[in-house]
């Protein structure tokens, strides 16, 4: 089921009743229920926000995202008891492998490189050379081909001359914040799959705690760029205003392709987390990540 994703940029107060969100602003009053809720991004730092509903939220897998007095998403909430049979998945990840987390990385960064490549193509930019380096990705991307085929991408996906830098300029506070959305994305699926965030198959910097969504977010990656392009293309801004940051939003509807359907992205990143899952069972060895275009 498609969640709904709620933004709050001006100040509000919500609170709960009867498994509803209920949301009071200057304006108004309305009802939604929280069942029917997958993300809420609070970004006015005039929100008011009751602990019952704090607390039914994230009995729901509901993400709560707060921002900072630069607008951007700092911190998120999310539910560690997704699963009946949590500490058995927890025990299993904790006790995966270092081969078996090489393998996961390898078809993680393949994916990544293959969707990278769809979006040059689409482009008309030159992509075959990243089909070469996915082919060359080894276990545990020991000859780092990600870095090799993001200097090629990056130098050709714009028209214009541009560097990736987290505070970098213009267009990167868009691919900043398009990716941080995704990011929570990729964590709430991954609890809601009985999975730790904070163990990583590949990152591991322990002052991480969102290690394993960095790592399952990579192939989705490119779904945010094409945002930013189709936003460079609609907006003369080089601000990241609310009409932006909700066309941002709209990635977790975009839909991507696994071999027998399609999917909104936002239920596309359950089906993945939960193949993953899957590996540290040693039900399946690869983990299923969709194509992010047909």
């Amino acid at each position: 089921m498609l969640k709904r994703t709620l933004f709050f940029g001006n100040k509000a107060t919500l609170t709960t009743k009867l498994e509803q969100l209920v949301i009071k602003t200057k304006d108004r009053e309305l009802t939604v229920p929280i069942e029917d809720i997958g993300f809420i991004v609070l970004e006015h730092h005039e929100i008011y926000i009751s602990i019952p509903t704090l607390t039914k939220l994230s009995a729901n897998n509901v993400a709560v995202i707060f921002c900072d007095a630069k607008h951007m998403p700092s911190s998120m909430l999310l539910n560690l008891d997704n699963h009946y049979i949590q500490q058995e998945l927890f025990k299993n990840q904790i006790n995966a492998s270092l081969p078996l987390k090489k393998q996961l990385w390898q078809q993680t960064i393949k994916s990544k490189i293959k969707n990278q490549a769809y979006l040059l193509e689409q482009l008309n930019k030159p992509s075959k050379v990243l089909h070469y380096f996915e082919s060359k990705v080894l276990s545990g991307d020991t000859e780092n081909m990600e870095g090799v085929a993001a200097a090629h991408y990056w130098k050709h996906l714009f028209n214009f001359k541009f560097k990736r830098e987290r505070y970098g300029a213009y267009p990167n506070l868009f691919l900043n914040y398009g990716y941080i959305i995704l990011r929570a994305a990729v964590a709430r699926a991954l609890a809601g799959s009985g999975l730790l965030s904070t163990l990583g198959i590949h990152h591991h910097n322990k002052y991480n705690a969102f290690c394993l969504a960095d790592d399952i977010m990579e192939p989705f990656r490119p779904l945010v760029d094409a945002k930013v392009i189709a936003i460079l293309k609609n907006y003369n801004e080089e601000e990241l205003t609310t009409p932006i940051k909700a066309e941002l939003l709209n990635v977790l509807t975009e839909t991507v392709y696994f071999e027998d359907t399609k999917s909104p992205l936002m239920v596309a990143l359950s089906k993945t987390c939960t193949s993953l899952q899957q590996c540290y069972t040693g039900k399946i060895k690869k983990i299923n990540y969709p194509s992010l275009w047909n």
